[in-house]
């Protein structure tokens, strides 16, 4: 039986590839593709059904007349030099729509408990006095001034951050790949992080694919953003926001929340002459190094130069770092599913409120993988 051809478009096909993470790699998966582009054959429908998967596209977009335009339904902040704006991902895009059906989940869940609403979300506004609006986010995390110092490393004051977050009723997630396909890894040039706000399930996203060192800041200038109430998309570049004022009152209040300017600017005059003075104050404060930098930039300590002399060698030297191993199973599912929504999931699912196929099809784990996962989270809630 004659396979059946189907007519596409060339300027469809055009579209699909150069939205894809990877038009090489799509381009020498489809070795006939220059031939739909000519006109010259037709894909088949099982080419197209194929080719649709391979580019993150559903199937019934490369049946329309003309390519559609899909933007994201948040507002999306890029550090630009001279680089072009372009079209978000399809990678991007669908991890927003994951986290949005999530959140409106857990929002309606929270709702008919009788859960009140978070008294922190929108209660700030971008001219607030910058040591204030650091101090109410402190307090309501329930962390003194110096909470980073009482721990060893920066990596534990970056989990402990984490927890008391979500303890303050935020969904934080990390992760690196598109819902669980680890053949889909999140660009960190592209976006570091984005926050979907709500007053009863505000949820921040982190890049995991992007490096540690600057994941605390990142997570900091989201927290900002739930307290001016704003929902965004951003990447960050060099640890600068946009050309937008509430992405510059994040990144003020995400920087003096880490390091408070009197503070390092008190210990500067002391360290300034160390071989890596950058090095002392992030063993004080508990962050990365790249965030002293980046603080002292901000406070005039350091002059641009310097800061990006200082973060080009850092960024070399994390590449150059072995790749780490594959953790813990279930320690990555806590990150990439956000533990305050797993642990609501499940027990809606044991409590009879939340059928089988929608707790599936909500945290991406299926069958025994859903029962295992469940088996050892509540295990560790008791």
């Amino acid at each position: 039986m004659k396979s059946v051809r189907v007519a596409i478009k060339e300027s469809i096909i055009r579209w699909a590839v150069q939205r894809s993470s990877n038009p090489a790699a799509v381009e020498k998966r489809f070795p006939n593709m220059s031939k739909w582009l000519r006109g010259q054959s037709q894909p088949t429908l099982r080419q197209l059904e194929e080719f649709s998967k391979a580019v993150s596209v559903p199937l019934g977009y490369l049946f329309l007349s003309n390519p559609p335009k899909m933007d994201l339904p948040i507002p999306y902040f890029r550090t630009l030099g001279d680089e072009p704006l372009r079209q978000p991902s399809p990678d991007l895009l669908e991890t927003v729509h994951i986290m949005e059906r999530r959140q409106a989940w857990m929002r309606d869940y929270l709702i008919e408990r009788g859960e009140e609403p978070l008294g922190f979300v929108r209660s700030a506004r971008t001219t607030d006095n910058v040591e204030e609006l650091a101090g109410k986010m402190r307090n309501t995390l329930r962390l003194s001034n110096d909470w980073a110092n009482q721990h060893p490393t920066w990596t534990a004051a970056l989990e402990d951050l984490r927890d008391k977050i979500e303890e303050a009723g935020v969904l934080v997630v990390v992760n690196g790949v598109v819902g669980n396909n680890t053949h889909r890894k999140l660009e960190p040039n592209e976006f570091r992080g984005f926050v979907l706000i709500d007053e009863y399930a505000p949820l921040v996203f982190i890049n995991g694919v992007d490096g540690k060192a600057a994941q605390m800041f990142t997570l900091a200038h989201e927290l900002a953003h739930i307290w001016l109430g704003s929902s965004a998309a951003f990447d960050l570049r060099e640890l600068q926001p946009a050309n937008d004022e509430t992405e510059k009152a994040c990144n003020k209040a995400a920087a003096e929340f880490l390091i408070p300017a009197t503070e390092i600017q008190q210990i500067w005059p002391s360290v300034r002459r160390e071989a890596e003075p950058f090095r002392a104050i992030a063993r004080r404060f508990k962050v990365s190094e790249l965030v002293t930098a980046r603080r002292a930039l901000d406070l005039g300590l350091i002059t641009k130069k310097e800061f990006l002399r200082f973060y080009r060698a850092y960024q070399e030297k994390e590449r150059r770092k072995p790749a780490a191993k594959g953790g813990n199973f279930y320690a990555t599912q806590n990150l990439r599913l956000s533990r305050r929504f797993a642990t609501t999931v499940v027990r809606a699912v044991k409590e009879g409120k939340l059928l089988y196929r929608d707790a599936f099809r909500l945290t991406d784990l299926h069958g025994e993988t859903f029962d295992r996962y469940a088996e050892n989270l509540l295990k560790g809630q008791s």
